[in-house]
């Protein structure tokens, strides 16, 4: 039924190519803005601390993390983890993307509903992404509609996953947007750069989450949930 399907690759092809663009755009700029250093001459880990001082967040340590734009916040631990070159750097990018973790930090603290609503999720959408393709290609091979169904349904947990964290990242991208030049951090003309990383990093989830979508419509048109037809 999935099997060398022309639809489906149909269906994922605007998604994979928004998906390289993204990633083409996200390395770009950050290459670019990462060869320009900030007038203050902070490193990114001195930035994520100042602002946490700044709105009295007292509570998030900052540390190193291995890889590359492998910068994250753990709500759990409360740690804000950030990349070498993000840690280390004294440039723009690194300023950019360290105020857009400390975004989360700051999301947490404040109790951000869509992060909270988030974080309620994710548990299930994990769970929904590793059975979902299970039970669909089971129900295929056993022939098994329901299981099929159930597939699609444990699918669409992680597609409101992907979705939620749309508005999680962009409010994030804002509020370092709006810090970083309200606290002096960077100048009015170092924030262009700020906003050309974060812009790009944006577009990163909006493909992800076109491309959730995107498999979802496709399981649900295949399976007759949608369009009329089941073949």
């Amino acid at each position: 039924m999935f099997y060398f399907d022309p639809l489906y690759l149909l269906f994922l092809a605007p998604a994979f190519l928004l998906s390289i663009v993204a990633q083409i755009k996200v390395k770009a700029a950050i290459a670019r803005w990462s060869r320009v250093p900030t007038r203050r001459g902070m490193t990114g880990a001195d930035v994520a601390r100042a602002i946490l001082a700044q709105r009295g967040i007292h509570d998030v340590r900052v540390e190193q993390v291995g890889g590359f734009l492998s910068d994250h916040y753990d709500s759990r631990r409360k740690v804000l983890r950030l990349s070498p070159a993000i840690y280390n750097g004294r440039t723009v990018a690194a300023a950019g993307v360290a105020a857009h973790e400390v975004g989360h930090a700051i999301q947490h603290a404040e109790r951000y509903a869509p992060l909270m609503f988030r974080q309620a999720v994710a548990p299930a959408a994990a769970l929904g992404s590793n059975l979902s393709w299970l039970l669909i290609l089971g129900g295929a091979l056993l022939g098994s509609l329901g299981l099929m169904k159930l597939g699609v349904l444990a699918f669409s947990l992680m597609v409101v996953f992907t979705v939620v964290t749309l508005p999680v990242e962009f409010d994030a991208s804002a509020r370092a947007k709006r810090i970083l030049l309200s606290t002096g951090l960077v100048s009015e003309q170092e924030q262009r750069g700020v906003s050309a990383c974060l812009n790009a990093a944006a577009m990163t989830y909006v493909a992800a989450a076109v491309a959730a979508i995107a498999q979802l419509l496709y399981f649900m048109l295949r399976l007759g949930l949608i369009g009329g037809g089941d073949d």
